[in-house]
C-alpha cells in the first residue's frame, strides 16, 4: 500500500519551523556565551572602575592587632556574609572611614613562618645595635713609652692559679741606630718573687709581634690582691746581651682577672724598669776534705737561664775553673742538657786543693750555650772564694766551717764582664 506524496506547500512550511528552531537556539547559546564571557568580569571589575563607589561589607573578624574590624548594621540581625576572597581592599580612597589594611593580604609571605615578626608600638623605635669595640689605638701615649703591651688575665679557683694571656705588642722601637727590626719576646714575673718566671717564644723581625701564649702562676687567691706582675719585653741578640725594650708592673690582679679572657688589657711599655743580672740562677753544693785536700763542687741544678736560641730555649753546662792570682789552674765541666733553661744535673766535679792553698785560691762557674757550629756563648757567671763578694764569700767561708759536709747555695748569674779577670774562655 503506497502513501501519497505531501504537497509542496506543506513541506515549505515544516522546514521553515525546523529553521527557525534552530536559529533561537543558536541566539539562546550566543547569548548565554557572551553573558559569561562579558558580563561577569565587568561585574567583577565594576569596584574598581570609575563608577560610584559600592559600599563593601566589613570584615569579620580580628585585625593584625586585635581590633575588632566587625560591626553590626544600625537595625541589628545577623552580620552580612564575609568578604569574598576576590574583593580588594586597596582601593579605600574614597571612602568616608576605610578600615586599616591588613599587613597579611599586602605581603603575605611574610606571615607565613611559623613565628611571628615582633612589631614595636606606634611611636617606638628598636633599640640601635652597638658596634663592635675595637682594640685602643697602638700608638703609646706615656712619656718615655716604647711601644704597648696586650695580654689579659684569668683566675683559675680550683687549680689556684693565676693564667696570664701574652697577646701580642705593637709599635715596639726600631733596634740601634740603623732602625733595624727587631726579635723581641717576653718575661714574665710574679713579684716579688723573682726566682720563678716564664718566657715567650722569640718572634723574628718585627715591630708588631704576636705571641698568643699562656702561663700559669700557683697563688693563694688570698695573696693576688698584694701581688704584681713584671712583663719585661726585650730584644734578642744572637751574639750579644739581649737588649731590654722595656717593662710592664700591672697591679690589682684581682680587678683585671674579673674581667676574664676575654678583655684584653692594653698598656705602655715604659723604657727601663728590667733587671741587668736577669740571666738566671745556679744551685750548687761545696764539701772540702782537709786530710786529702780535695774540694767537691756538686752541680745540682739551674733555673730561668736567658734563652739563647731562636726557639727560645738553651743548650747549658757548666764549667768550673779554679783559678788563683788570675790564673786558671784546672777546669771542669757537667755534661749538656738540651732544650732547657731549667737543667738538672747532680754532677761532682772534684778539684785537688791543699790545706796551705785554701785559702788563696777561688772557683768561677760559668753556665753556657752548646753550639755545635761556632763558639759556645756564655749565659752567666757566678764565683765563690774567700775574695770573692757577697754570696760568694758567704757560701766559702760555711764551706771552711763545716768541712766534710755539703753546703748548698743558690746563686744569681751575671755578665762576664763583672768577672773580666776571673774567666778564661
Amino acid at each position: 500500500m503506497c502513501t501519497p506524496p505531501l504537497p509542496a506547500e506543506v513541506s515549505v512550511s515544516l522546514l521553515s519551523v525546523i529553521v527557525t528552531f534552530c536559529g533561537l537556539v543558536l541566539l539562546g547559546v550566543s547569548l548565554f556565551v557572551s553573558w559569561k564571557l562579558c558580563w561577569v568580569p565587568w561585574r567583577h571589575k565594576e569596584g574598581s572602575g570609575g563608577g560610584p563607589p559600592r559600599k563593601e561589607p566589613p570584615h569579620i573578624g580580628g585585625g593584625l592587632f586585635g581590633d575588632p574590624l566587625y560591626e553590626r548594621g544600625e537595625q541589628g540581625g545577623d552580620p552580612p556574609p564575609p568578604a569574598q576572597p576576590e574583593r580588594c581592599y586597596l582601593d579605600m580612597g574614597t571612602s568616608e572611614d576605610p578600615p586599616p589594611p591588613l599587613l597579611g593580604q599586602i605581603q603575605p609571605e611574610l606571615y607565613g613562618a611559623s613565628s611571628p615578626i615582633p612589631i614595636p608600638p606606634s611611636g617606638s623605635s628598636a633599640p640601635p645595635v652597638a658596634p663592635p669595640t675595637s682594640p685602643p689605638a697602638p700608638g703609646g701615649t706615656g712619656t718615655g713609652s716604647r711601644g704597648r703591651l696586650c695580654v689579659s688575665l684569668r683566675y683559675s679557683f680550683g687549680s689556684q692559679q693565676l693564667v696570664v694571656r701574652v697577646l701580642r705588642a705593637t709599635d715596639l722601637p726600631p733596634r740601634g741606630p740603623r732602625g733595624t727590626t727587631g726579635d723581641p719576646y717576653v718575661r714574665i714575673h710574679l713579684l716579688p718573687d723573682r726566682k720563678r718566671k716564664f718566657q715567650t717564644r722569640v718572634q723574628r723581625r718585627t715591630r708588631e709581634p704576636v705571641f698568643d701564649e699562656s702561663f700559669a702562676f700557683a697563688v693563694p687567691f688570698a695573696e693576688l690582691p698584694a701581688r704584681r706582675l713584671h712583663f719585661g719585653v726585650y730584644d734578642f741578640e744572637r751574639f750579644g746581651r739581649h737588649e731590654l725594650v722595656g717593662s710592664v708592673v700591672m697591679g690589682n690582679l684581682l680587678e683585671a682577672a674579673e674581667r676574664g679572657p676575654e678583655a684584653p688589657i692594653w698598656r705602655d711599655i715604659e723604657e727601663g724598669g728590667g733587671e741587668k743580672a736577669d740571666l738566671g740562677e745556679l744551685n750548687f753544693s761545696l764539701c772540702y776534705l782537709p786530710t786529702a785536700g780535695r774540694l767537691t763542687v756538686t752541680i745540682i741544678r739551674a733555673a730561668n737561664l736567658r734563652a739563647m736560641d731562636l726557639t727560645g730555649l738553651s743548650d747549658p753546662y757548666v764549667k768550673a775553673s779554679l783559678m788563683a792570682e788570675g790564673r786558671r789552674l784546672k777546669k771542669r765541666k757537667t755534661s749538656i742538657k738540651r732544650n732547657t733553661l731549667n737543667p738538672s744535673y747532680n754532677e761532682a766535679l772534684v778539684f785537688d786543693v791543699s790545706h796551705d792553698s785554701v785559702h788563696h785560691v777561688s772557683i768561677t762557674l760559668a753556665v753556657l750555650d752548646y753550639d755545635c757550629i761556632g763558639h759556645n756563648e756564655v749565659i752567666g757567671l757566678c764565683r765563690v772564694g774567700s775574695d770573692a763578694e757577697g754570696a760568694g764569700r758567704e757560701h766559702w767561708a760555711r764551706m771552711l766551717q763545716n768541712p766534710r759536709q755539703p753546703v748548698e747555695h743558690w746563686h744569681t748569674l751575671v755578665e762576664v764582664s763583672t768577672h773580666r779577670g776571673q774567666w778564661h774562655p
